[in-house]
Formats: C-alpha cells, sequence, structure tokens
C-alpha cells in the first residue's frame, strides 16, 4: 500500500493549492480577453483588410509589434485599477480635479461615439452582403445589445461577451484556405519596408489607431473594479491580458493575410470601399460559403463584442464622474442613469448608421481619430501609473522606460497623421 510520500502520489495539500490556484485563474479570466477581443472591432478588421489589401503582407510585421505595446498599456490600466479599487474616470476626478476628469470623458465619448456607428455599419454591411435590408438588422442588434445588459450580473454580461467575440477566430481559418504566399509572406517580415510612402504611413497610424482606443482604457480598469477583483488576482490578470493580447493580434495577421494572398494578390494597391465590396472580392477565392459566410461570421462577432465594451466603457465612466450607481451587478431601478447611458448611446449611433454612412471611409477616419484622441488618455493614463500605484505594485524604471516609449510612438504618428491630413 502506498503511502502519501511514495514515488506517483502527489500529497494532498498540493492537489489544493493547484484547484486553488486553478479556481483563482478561472475567477480572474474575463476582463483582458474580453477587452482585447473587442479590441479587434469592425472598425480593426475593415483597417486590417485594407492594409493586406493595399499592401500585401508588409503591414503584417506591425500586427506582431504592437502585441507587447497592446499588453503594456493595458496591463497598466489593470493595475490600476485593481490595487485602487476605483474606475479610470473616478481616479483622474480624485487626482487631477473634475476639470481634467470631464476632459478625459468628454474625449472617450467621441472615440466611443464614433466607434459604435463603425460597428453598427459593419453589422449593416454584413446584412446586406445577404440581402437584408439594415432596416432590419441594425434595430434588432441594437436591441439586443440592450437586453444582454439586463442579465443583472456582471459575469453573465463578460460571458456573453466573450461567446460573441470568438466568432472572430474564424478569420483564421479563412487565411488558411486563402493559401497565402508563404516565401512572400516571409519576405515580407524581413525586407524593405516603403517608409517613403505617405499612404503608408496613414495606414500605420490607422492600424497603431485601431489596436490601442481610449475606450480599451476606460473599459478594462472599470470590469476589474466591477467584477470584484483583488491584489491576488494581479499575477493571473496578467495573464488573462497577455494571452488576449496575442489572440487580438492573430486574427488582426489573419484578416490582412486573408486579404493580401486574394484581393492583394490579383489586384494589387485596390482601394476597399464597402463591406460588401470585401465580401464580393473573397467569394472568387473562397467560395461563397467560406467567402462571405465566414467574413459575415467574423464581422459580426467582432461589432457585436465591441458594442457591449465600447458601451460599458462610456456607462462606467459618466457614472463614476456624477457619482452615481454604475455597476452591471444593479438593476435598471437601482441605476437608471448607468443603463441609460448605455442604451443611449447604442440608440444615437444605430440611428445615425439607418441614415447611411460609407463604412470604410467611416472607419479609417475613426481609427486615425483614435490616434490623435489616444495621447490625451495614454497621457492621463501614466500619469495615474506614476501617482497612485502602491510601493509593491509601483512601475519599476524599466516599465516607465517602455511605456514612455510607446507614448511619443503613438503622438508621433499621431501629429504625422494631422500633417497628413492638412
Amino acid at each position: 500500500m502506498l503511502n502519501n510520500n511514495s514515488a506517483g502520489s502527489i500529497p494532498i495539500n498540493t492537489r489544493v493549492r493547484k484547484k486553488s490556484r486553478l479556481l483563482l485563474f478561472l475567477a480572474t479570466v474575463g476582463p483582458g480577453l474580453t477587452v482585447m477581443l473587442a479590441d479587434t472591432d469592425a472598425g480593426s478588421i475593415i483597417t486590417a483588410a485594407q492594409s493586406g489589401a493595399q499592401w500585401g503582407y508588409k503591414l503584417l510585421l506591425l500586427q506582431l509589434i504592437l502585441i507587447p505595446i497592446l499588453y503594456f498599456v493595458q496591463e497598466l490600466t489593470t493595475r490600476i485599477g485593481i490595487t485602487t479599487g476605483r474606475g479610470h474616470g473616478e481616479l483622474i476626478k480624485e487626482k487631477f480635479g473634475a476639470k481634467w476628469a470631464w476632459i478625459s470623458v468628454v474625449t472617450l465619448f467621441v472615440a466611443a461615439m464614433g466607434a459604435l456607428v463603425t460597428e453598427f455599419s459593419g453589422i449593416a454591411g454584413v446584412s446586406e452582403l445577404f440581402g437584408i435590408s439594415k432596416w432590419v438588422t441594425v434595430p434588432f442588434a441594437a436591441l439586443a445589445l440592450i437586453l444582454i445588459s439586463c442579465t443583472g450580473k456582471y459575469k453573465r454580461v463578460e460571458r456573453i461577451a466573450i461567446i460573441v467575440g470568438l466568432f472572430e477566430v474564424v478569420f483564421i481559418p479563412a487565411a488558411i484556405f486563402a493559401k497565402p504566399d508563404t516565401s512572400a509572406l516571409m519576405h515580407a517580415l524581413v525586407g524593405k519596408q516603403p517608409f517613403n510612402n505617405s499612404s503608408y504611413w496613414l495606414l500605420v497610424a490607422a492600424n497603431v489607431g485601431a489596436v490601442i482606443m481610449p475606450w480599451m482604457i476606460f473599459y478594462q480598469q472599470g470590469a476589474v473594479v466591477d467584477k470584484g477583483l483583488t491584489k491576488e488576482n494581479i499575477k493571473f490578470s496578467r495573464i488573462d491580458t497577455f494571452f488576449g493580447s496575442i489572440v487580438t493580434q492573430i486574427v488582426m495577421g489573419a484578416v490582412l493575410v486573408l486579404t493580401a494572398a486574394t484581393i492583394g494578390r490579383t489586384n494589387p494597391n485596390t482601394s476597399l470601399d464597402s463591406v460588401q465590396q470585401i465580401g464580393n472580392a473573397l467569394t472568387p477565392f473562397l467560395g461563397s460559403i467560406f467567402g462571405k459566410t465566414f467574413f459575415a461570421i467574423g464581422l459580426t462577432g467582432a461589432a457585436l463584442i465591441a458594442a457591449i465594451v465600447v458601451s460599458l466603457a462610456t456607462s462606467w465612466a459618466f457614472g463614476e464622474i456624477l457619482k452615481v450607481p454604475c455597476s452591471l451587478n444593479c438593476s435598471w431601478k437601482e441605476a437608471p442613469a448607468f443603463y441609460s447611458f448605455y442604451s443611449g448611446g447604442i440608440i444615437i449611433s444605430a440611428a445615425l448608421v439607418l441614415v447611411g454612412i460609407p463604412l470604410i471611409s467611416l472607419t479609417i477616419a475613426v481609427e486615425v481619430m483614435n490616434s490623435l484622441l489616444l495621447p490625451i488618455v495614454l497621457g492621463f493614463l501614466l500619469a495615474l501609473g506614476w501617482k497612485v500605484l502602491p510601493k509593491p505594485f509601483a512601475l519599476k524604471t524599466w516599465e516607465k522606460v517602455i511605456l514612455i516609449f510607446i507614448y511619443i510612438l503613438v503622438c508621433s504618428l499621431g501629429l504625422f497623421t494631422v500633417l497628413q491630413l492638412f
């Protein structure tokens, strides 16, 4: 008979510790993966598709470079939220005053409304791929998004968002089915880039604007607070954020490879003007099922999860600075202002889309706008990181150097964008 110390046995205290760590991990995972899946929203997918169609595989390296940049920004957001127990808008108001808090929230609101219009435009474009009127799909999607928030529990909303967002993963097999030229792909990763081309840099700025968006910072900090994460969750929260960073950039890369291997190969430098054009252009290469259907499923999932995240980020921010109840764990009766902000943004943006807006032009404009607004939001984030983190979790010197580099990069691309526009 084997005793507890015999070879092949696992001590009971070790099993308990492993089980406890697993439960802690499962309890922690969510905010990072959710915000990263939302990061690959309809606008980001269109930007990646445009990048592949116009420049082939040349911007694929950028998608990989953006993984650590995305992680460092969102990890700081999580660290601040967990250690302080406060949302982003609330902390700015507490540390820098109401005026700066309102500036940050207005910046968020502008970016959020642009994003929401983009998401609903994506849904409208997908429905029209199959001959369904946007007057059917857009109101239906808006109603569904509002009802999702009424579950009365943060965890339920998070689970629904993740399930919907995972539909984006269909772009990975779609990229494989497109049979990309691996030699051309590898050459693009290590070969020369067209740095002297202004349109190339404009898409670089749009991709950076697509990967780090103002509402992501507000959302993830609000989410870890609403979920009730504590300092013991920080380690697993970092894993959650890092894994999500990889997933979102793999999806972005897959979309880029998909269009580079199809549209970009046969019609290089193609300018995409509508969702229908992208879907129809993919059909000759992937067939009707894989072409339109895969694109439709992926884009719809991306648009819906992003709409949830963007709406929640804005609602938390307004609720925090107005000091009204703002939690998904509250009912409509307990937090009427919070749910009104959430529903109001959805209804207004859906109505704007029904009026009729060209998606592709809007998408690129929104992503460029994000790159212009991001320095403001990132500036507040870095200032809070320097100011509020308690000693065990304070930023190390090397982390500060990396974050300052990211800030300079973002500001430089934003300045370049302004110069190109004028």
